[in-house]
């Protein structure tokens, strides 16, 4: 018996028409993956370091069902142009910007998780009227913790460096709340990215934001915070390895209109571990920036 747990990737994205396809931002051959009403409120899914467009596949369905739902792998991610050189804050940024130009995309929505998150916040602020809601679950941006950036550098260069299951596995099961949730298929998935020609080369590039003086340069600043122009919900967990909930807390205090959830049973990827009530959330906090405002 299938589980939601262990629901495949692409059987739960089967459960909605999607498009993945290529489109050339700037230097960056991009995928994407689309679903939703085309002419639906666009929403932005990122996921975090090393990651790829699959980190969401479980919440396609869901968010797809009301919105323009638009997942895809940053620059030197996943299946996306490897990178030759390092990649800071502004690249994202930009290359963030370039993507919704050449989807038709005005604004949009954005759902970071980790660095999805950090990009979200930085975009935001750079561009506010390209944005309307933001949904941020486990951000990074907001510290730099030598523990932690030692940890992802290392489990995730030797992932990339030597793509054997167990390393791979390692590296997600690194945030994970349950082990369990890393599934056969996520690990092959992962797998066969991080064995592209190339790809070692990317991930250290990639983790140049691992680097405490290039950390530090990018770091979300509380006046990028106060920039966020139509609030965020800012959603932390019960078992993140990046740091305390405490962390999405202020974050989401410096947030004009910014608001905090936890999710119990979750560690780096509630949106993986604990999809249906991370589901519920982004739904319910983004249908409210449809509503007409109280009359005063």
């Amino acid at each position: 018996m299938v589980t939601a747990v262990d629901t495949p990737v692409w059987v739960a994205l089967g459960a909605v028409a999607h498009t993945v396809d290529y489109v050339q931002v700037g230097p960056w051959r991009t995928r994407v993956l689309q679903a939703g009403p085309r002419d639906g409120e666009p929403l932005v899914l990122m996921a975090g370091t090393g990651g790829h467009l699959e980190a969401y596949a479980h919440n396609v369905p869901a968010l797809a069902a009301r919105y323009r739902v638009v997942a895809y792998d940053y620059p030197g991610h996943g299946w996306t142009t490897l990178a030759t050189a390092d990649l800071e804050l502004d690249a994202y940024v930009a290359h963030l910007a370039g993507l919704l130009d050449t989807l038709g995309i005005g604004r949009a929505h954005l759902n970071g998780e980790s660095l999805g998150g950090w990009v979200a916040v930085k975009f935001a602020a750079a561009h506010p009227a390209r944005v309307r809601r933001l949904v941020l679950n486990t951000p990074g941006g907001t510290m730099a913790r030598a523990d932690v950036m030692e940890r992802i550098r290392t489990l995730s260069q030797a992932a990339a460096d030597d793509p054997t299951p167990a390393r791979i596995r390692a590296r997600l099961e690194w945030l994970m709340a349950d082990p369990a949730s890393v599934t056969d298929e996520l690990v092959a998935i992962r797998r066969a990215i991080y064995a592209r020609p190339g790809f070692a080369r990317s991930m250290r590039h990639i983790l140049c934001l691992q680097d405490p003086d290039v950390r530090r340069r990018n770091l979300v600043t509380d006046d990028e915070l106060a920039a966020v122009p139509h609030g965020a919900l800012v959603i932390w967990t019960s078992d993140d390895p990046s740091g305390p909930a405490g962390a999405g807390m202020q974050m989401a205090e410096r947030i004009p209109g910014g608001r905090f959830e936890l999710i119990e049973g979750a560690g780096h990827w509630p949106q993986w571990e604990q999809r249906t009530r991370f589901n519920d959330l982004v739904l319910g906090f983004l249908a409210e920036a449809e509503l007409p405002a109280p009359r005063t």
